[in-house]
């Protein structure tokens, strides 16, 4: 087969990946909307500080799925899940569950940038106010510059903190809303197709910044995107028809996967 891999000058996506331990456990996860099962029988478990990406054609479940990750589905009427799906140890459907909680150590950055009609600054003390997780306006503002330096804007806006965040571009509004995530301090960082409505400058930014976030977050991305699975992720998990067909090593699916259906996706015979 002809592989896909082709790493950014910044990346290792290729290489041995030390083992790191499971932080998200699935087991036998069924989803419903009302009376249509959207999800059937996925089971996988995503590990610690690794980046695992979703890809399948449109339509396939994989944005459903990670929305079950951080319960962004419960918010639906009728929707229904049975299985299991643990972090940590820890049961994300149980009745006792902290759903607030819970969508704060799992982080998620949507497929169109939404920033808030306010300030840069603003934009990422909103989730530090509601939260209540800074005592006073020299801490909240170490944190609003920590989390824009990790999301490798920074240097771009520090001269412009008190300037709508509506003014920036489209890539620079995408890696604010990283920051916004991230000024929260999540464990997970959910991400659902970040990159595709942005340039290919701006999608390469994203890309590595995805890479060097991996230290210090586990990621799940949704990608179309072959290529990027390829670049970003050392894992990936394709499906279809709301079904896992496969998941293991990102190399190992782009370059010899076990199942015909895989092989047939990644090789561009339909999708």
């Amino acid at each position: 087969m002809t592989t896909l891999l082709r790493p950014l000058s910044t990346m290792t996506s290729g290489t041995a990946r030390p083992a790191t331990p499971v932080k998200i456990d699935v087991q036998g996860m069924n989803f419903y909307y009302g009376a249509k099962q959207a999800l059937s029988d996925i089971t996988i478990a995503i590990h610690a500080n690794l980046v695992t990406a979703f890809i399948g054609p449109s339509g396939c479940g994989k944005s459903t799925f990670l929305r079950t990750l951080n319960r962004m589905n419960h918010i639906i009427p009728g929707t229904r899940v049975e299985g299991r799906v643990h972090i940590d140890g820890q049961d994300i459907y149980a009745a006792s569950t902290d759903v607030v909680g819970l969508r704060r150590r799992v982080g998620m950055v949507f497929q169109k940038s939404n920033p808030f009609p306010k300030s840069i600054f603003e934009n990422i003390a909103y989730g530090l106010r509601t939260n209540g997780l800074t005592k006073n306006r020299g801490e909240m503002e170490g944190r609003i510059e920590e989390s824009l330096k990790a999301a490798a804007i920074w240097d771009e806006v520090k001269d412009r903190l008190t300037e709508s965040a509506l003014m920036l571009s489209g890539g620079q509004q995408q890696r604010l809303c990283i920051a916004r995530a991230l000024a929260i301090q999540p464990e997970i960082l959910l991400m659902d197709e970040p990159a595709s409505a942005l340039d290919p400058i701006a999608t390469q930014r994203i890309e590595e910044l995805i890479y060097q976030l991996k230290a210090s977050y586990t990621i799940v991305i949704v990608t179309h995107n072959m290529q990027q699975a390829a670049r970003v992720s050392d894992n990936t998990a394709f499906f279809w028809l709301g079904r896992l067909v496969e998941s293991g090593a990102t190399e190992q699916i782009f370059t010899s996967p076990t199942e015909k259906l895989t092989e047939d996706y990644v090789t561009g015979r339909f999708g």
